[in-house]
């Protein structure tokens, strides 16, 4: 009797066969891989990690010999596996070394060598090489089928063999899993040995590299938006045994359209094979199809559930390789049946999730560790950065200048956030090589993740970094993965950057923002980088004092008032004119960087969760039930009168160049009338806003200088954009008017002074206490006509 395992059962690691060793079925019942004989060459325990410079809730909890048990490929699984994650021999050479004759330390893979977890801890450069050794033993039970060893990924040049034969060839690239039959290599009675070596040269070398840099491994003072480099292994390894034809993908795209599911099975040794493809909700079966390997067909998938943030339903999968009527190979998986695309709604380009509008709100997830670097510490670690963003009320996560593990991706589509997926940059202009292995492996990682549902967006290029060819490479990859929204460069007005003017998103960087970014005729509008709000917390600093910001809080409360207010600004201003996602800098602190909303240990929340998960979700639900923009009489003179409590009888008037508020009543000189009367008049900076114009100073106009309010006439872009303001719907028919240059810093009367105040802001003017009160007027009829 044979156990059939479901296609993604519930902790999304393989069930085995009841024919393997009782002790595969306990490690598995257990909830862990099965740990092959033979373990390693030297003892455990005479292998003890370095101290973490932070530690996280899970630094204590990483077992020493069986890290990250795991299945480690959550999107094709198959029910016989072992992890070979643990304790393996270590050597560091020259970079040009040979194999060396000994291994005289010991590190805990898949941890990378500059990582506390790792227990060696120290810098590599690229004059190093990194050698990696250890024994095991095949499972008896995988007599008569092809051992696969995978890799989910190490940084950068890897080359291995088995029992001193080398593998395939050598493998380049940090970011993507990579496999080899190493069948014909080994020893199926007895001890198997086998060695790595890995260089990796950062960012002297050509690669992709995101934020990794030749840094001292201890906190240290400075490093600023670069990071701690991560060489070496960093994913898990892992052994296989398949059959001689057998599947190594599945490419599954919802049609929503026609109510199926498309599917490519790809596989290896297959001429001649069949693929039967199943798919099904709660154990019962909505669609079954057969088609040809390696050519797209389509599977039945009637009134399907679709998957969204708030309802992030799965279907199982099942795909069959049959050779005539014989099953030879299956494997399970599964998918989220759901759309992405860009279309007009109410005239706006936005968008579309499903066929509707929903603002994107997320944060830039760097995926960095003060204990293991690149690598997670466990795998209830991974899921807490994802969780977190549930719970502060976001919808999307920016997975910023890395590409985590298969693992990152089931949790983001199990638990329901949308994922931009940034390719990792290069430090400078790669050369014709540097482009060609870029572009290749840009392409296996859009191969191994083109199933994720939660996978929304290609992001290119970042600001310029490393940036060539940014309107070809856009069309390339929006040919190679239609199925997805492309960025051609995020941060398009930053730091050099230069647009491809193509792709599916125009996308800017402001800090601390959310700045104007609009759509353009083809091209959704997003804020791709906000935010940058610091608060540093005693005792959960990478490097005491050290930290930075893009503007530094003075307390807690100062920082939920302040991001609360740029959500809330994105939601009032950006929203109704046409910005359709931010991407909030950041979830957590990284090393130097103290503007995330956790600390880097993810020990501490900085914010009110259920604050910003309410200005999550009004921003969401706005997006989904869009008020009618707010408008005034243009062409028109008007008044504008405090709606404070107490103060209701002030208007705004202008004197000596400066703007205040002042009584004003039928018994007022003519001249104060006159001076508190204004023509309102399409904005100068965008004509969807407005500015206002002296009644008795024609051609000078209400005007925002350093934070204060003046009349004064001008010229040139940053006087039209100081003098224009759009219109937020205030309390009981009031209206607030927003800054156009500053969304979300409002025209606010204090002292009888009026100034621009910013939400959260530290200045006396920026007050909580009576905010929303003070920032709203209304529009009457002229003192003057």
């Amino acid at each position: 009797m044979r156990r059939t395992p479901a296609p993604v059962p519930p902790a999304v690691r393989p069930v085995r066969r009841w024919t393997a060793t009782v002790l595969a079925v306990l490690a598995l019942l257990a909830g862990t891989a099965l740990t092959v004989p033979g373990a390693a060459t030297a003892a455990p325990a005479a292998w003890t990690p370095k101290p973490a410079p932070m530690a996280t809730p899970w630094t204590n909890q990483v077992p020493v010999d069986n890290p990250l048990p795991e299945y480690p490929r959550p999107q094709l699984t198959r029910p016989d596996w072992a992890s070979l994650n643990g304790i393996w021999d270590f050597a560091v050479t020259s970079a040009n070394a040979g194999r060396p004759a000994t291994f005289p330390e010991q590190i805990r893979v898949p941890f990378v060598a500059e990582s506390a977890l790792s227990g060696i801890q120290r810098r590599i450069t690229q004059n190093d090489k990194l050698w990696y050794k250890r024994t095991f033993t095949v499972p008896a039970g995988w007599d008569g089928r092809r051992v696969q060893l995978h890799f989910g990924a190490s940084d950068w040049r890897t080359t291995v063999w088995v029992n001193d034969r080398q593998a395939g060839a050598f493998h380049d690239g940090g970011y993507d899993a990579f496999s080899y039959d190493v069948t014909d290599l080994l020893n199926r009675g007895g001890t198997n040995t086998v060695v790595v070596s890995v260089w990796d040269p950062t960012q002297a070398g050509g690669q992709a590299v995101g934020k990794q840099r030749l840094n001292d491994v201890l906190p240290h003072p400075g490093g600023g938006i670069f990071y701690t480099a991560a060489s070496g292994i960093w994913q898990t390894v892992w052994l296989e045994p398949t059959a001689t034809a057998h599947i190594t993908r599945l490419d599954m795209v919802p049609d929503l359209v026609n109510n199926r599911l498309k599917v490519t099975v790809r596989g290896t040794g297959t001429s001649g094979h069949q693929a039967r493809v199943t798919v099904s909700a709660g154990g019962a079966t909505v669609g079954t199809a057969t088609g040809p390997v390696g050519t797209e067909f389509t599977v039945p998938v009637p009134n399907a559930r679709r998957w969204t943030p708030d309802d992030p339903f799965l279907h199982d999968v099942r795909a069959d390789l049959l050779s005539g009527s014989a099953t030879v190979d299956s494997v399970g998986s599964y998918t989220g049946m759901r759309s992405i695309g860009l279309a007009r709604v109410d005239g706006v380009l936005r968008p579309v999730l499903n066929g509707q509008f929903v603002f994107q709100t997320g944060t830039l997830d760097q995926g960095y560790w003060p204990d293991g670097i690149y690598t997670a510490p466990t795998d209830a670690a991974l899921r807490f950065d994802l969780q977190k963003h549930k719970d502060l009320g976001f919808n999307m996560v920016r997975k910023h200048i890395k590409v985590e593990p298969q693992r990152w991706f089931y949790w983001a589509d199990r638990l329901g956030l949308l994922v931009w997926q940034d390719m990792p940059s290069m430090e400078r202009t790669p050369d014709t090589a540097g482009r060609a292995q870029w572009e290749a492996e840009y392409r296996r990682i859009i191969d191994q993740h083109r199933g994720s549902p939660s996978l929304v967006m290609w992001v290119n290029q970042n600001e310029g970094w490393g940036q060539y060819d940014q309107a070809r490479i856009a069309n390339e990859v929006k040919a190679y993965d239609p199925s997805r929204l492309v960025d051609n460069m995020s941060g398009v007005n930053c730091c050099g950057a230069v647009d491809g003017g193509n792709g599916d998103v125009v996308d800017h960087h402001v800090y601390v923002g959310p700045g104007t970014t609009v759509p353009d005729a083809n091209r959704a509008a997003v804020l791709g980088e906000y935010g940058g709000l610091g608060f540093k917390v005693a005792g959960h600093e990478w490097y005491p004092g050290g930290g930075f910001s893009y503007e530094d809080q003075p307390s807690p409360a100062h920082l939920n008032d302040r991001f609360v207010g740029l959500l809330d600004g994105i939601r009032e201003v950006r929203l109704p004119r046409g910005l359709s996602a931010a991407v909030y800098t950041e979830i957590t602190d990284v090393e130097n960087e103290a503007n995330g909303l956790l600390t880097y240990d993810r020990q501490v929340v900085k914010v009110d969760e259920a604050r910003v998960r309410a200005a999550n979700r009004a921003l969401i639900d706005a997006s989904r039930s869009p008020a009618a923009p707010v408008t005034l009489p243009t062409g028109q003179f008007r008044s504008l009168r405090v709606t404070t409590p107490g103060y209701t009888d002030r208007y705004v008037r202008h004197k000596d160049g400066a703007v205040f508020t002042e009584v004003v009543n039928g018994t007022s000189a003519a001249l104060l009338k006159a001076d508190a009367t204004w023509r309102i008049v399409p904005g100068l900076a965008d004509a969807s806003c407005y500015s206002f114009e002296s009644r008795n100073y024609p051609g000078e106009y209400l005007r925002h200088r350093n934070s204060r309010v003046y009349k004064e006439g001008g010229s040139g872009d940053l006087f039209r954009a100081d003098a224009t303001f759009c219109p937020v719907r205030g309390a009981n028919g009031g209206v607030r008017l927003s800054a156009y240059n500053f969304p979300g810093q409002y025209l606010r009367h204090y002292d009888a002074e009026l100034w621009l105040a910013v939400p959260g802001g530290s200045r006396a003017y920026d007050s909580p206490a009576l905010f929303t009160e003070d920032t709203t007027w209304t529009v009457e009829a002229p003192w003057t006509p």
